[in-house]
């Protein structure tokens, strides 16, 4: 049972970070196509300023749970997905610098190079958290001691041999843009007013059918590819409240009040997340050709005992940080000017 307890913790740990620095990833992906003048950029700029550092703090969080709960599956996902990672911890300083550096000179060429940098790695970093999501749904090659090696590609198809970006996972990672494009967009439409806001929300208003077809077509192909995700969804029906959770959200997107709208995209997400970490359980990282190799909640946790006693350190701790986001993101309400 405390299997499944740290399991549901790591994947609302992943889903906090996802709904909570999705938004800026996907309003620095979209700012350069919705807003038409350097006063526009620096206002998405001001509207993500007091809280996207402290949202990648549930990315380290999210981290520190799994290798906490999960030091199997964390070993040896940083093994076989090293240079992934590489990439992605270079777009994060690439976007974290893009930010910072912009300001200090005024220029006509700094600034719109750091604003392009900023959209460039928002952009691509979106990409790779979804192409990570889908190698995780479709199974690596796993060996006997847990451990695997993808290269970037080989043949663009799933199968024994898979890299890392195929049709799936590219398929997944044009998905993961799509969504917090839409989630971006609808939050720069919450905190901006006059032509920039009508932009924003124009913006998100065509992505939604764009995102629509890509969330059916990644369902069609994830339970085609995945055949655990049928096989749960028979055993327990009760599981179709997480699909139906993001299906409640993407269409609560199309709502008129702003923080409603957003407030549904954060659903939306939710509900795809979990939906995603039910189909695949009891697996974390499910193995190809072989599934009898994965790593399940079972095989990579740590010992039980350990994972009480850390339990009682982990419910203070992430209280402390919800409590300080809760007061950030209330100290930094309403429109930005």
């Amino acid at each position: 049972m405390i299997d499944i307890i740290w399991l549901a913790l790591a994947a609302v740990m992943i889903a906090g970070y996802v709904v909570l620095d999705g938004f800026d990833l996907g309003a620095g992906a979209i700012h350069l196509f919705v807003a038409r003048n350097p006063a526009e950029r620096a206002l998405i700029l001001r509207s993500i300023g007091p809280v996207w550092d402290g949202n990648e703090v549930w990315l380290l969080a999210g981290g520190g749970t799994l290798f906490l709960a999960f030091p199997l599956l964390y070993a040896s996902s940083f093994s076989g997905f090293y240079l992934p990672l590489m990439m992605v911890l270079w777009l994060l300083i690439l976007r974290g610098v893009s930010i910072e550096f912009r300001s200090h000179v005024d220029s006509p060429v700094w600034r719109p190079l750091w604003d392009g940098g900023f959209c460039i790695a928002s952009a691509l970093l979106a990409i790779f958290y979804g192409a990570a999501l889908g190698n995780v749904v479709r199974g690596v090659p796993l060996s006997s001691d847990g451990g695997f090696f993808l290269p970037l590609w080989t043949n663009f198809a799933p199968g024994e041999a898979p890299g890392i970006l195929d049709w799936y996972t590219i398929l997944i990672g044009v998905l993961a843009l799509g969504a917090l494009a839409t989630h971006g967009a609808l939050w720069v439409r919450y905190k901006t007013q006059g032509d920039l806001n009508t932009r924003a929300g124009m913006f998100a208003s065509r992505c939604w059918w764009v995102l629509g077809l890509l969330t059916i077509i990644a369902t069609v192909a994830s339970f085609a590819l995945q055949p655990q995700i049928g096989a749960n969804f028979r055993r327990y029906p009760w599981g179709v409240v997480f699909p139906l959770l993001g299906i409640a959200g993407f269409i609560g997107m199309r709502m008129r009040g702003e923080l409603a709208a957003f407030l549904a995209s954060c659903m939306y997400l939710t509900g795809m997340l979990t939906s995603a970490a039910f189909g695949i359980f009891p697996y974390v990282l499910p193995s190809v050709p072989q599934p009898g190799l994965g790593l399940t909640i079972y095989n990579a946790a740590a010992p039980s005992h350990g994972l009480e006693i850390a339990l009682a350190w982990w419910i203070p701790g992430m209280i402390l940080a919800a409590g300080y986001s809760t007061f950030v993101y209330r100290k930094a309400g309403g429109k930005v000017s």
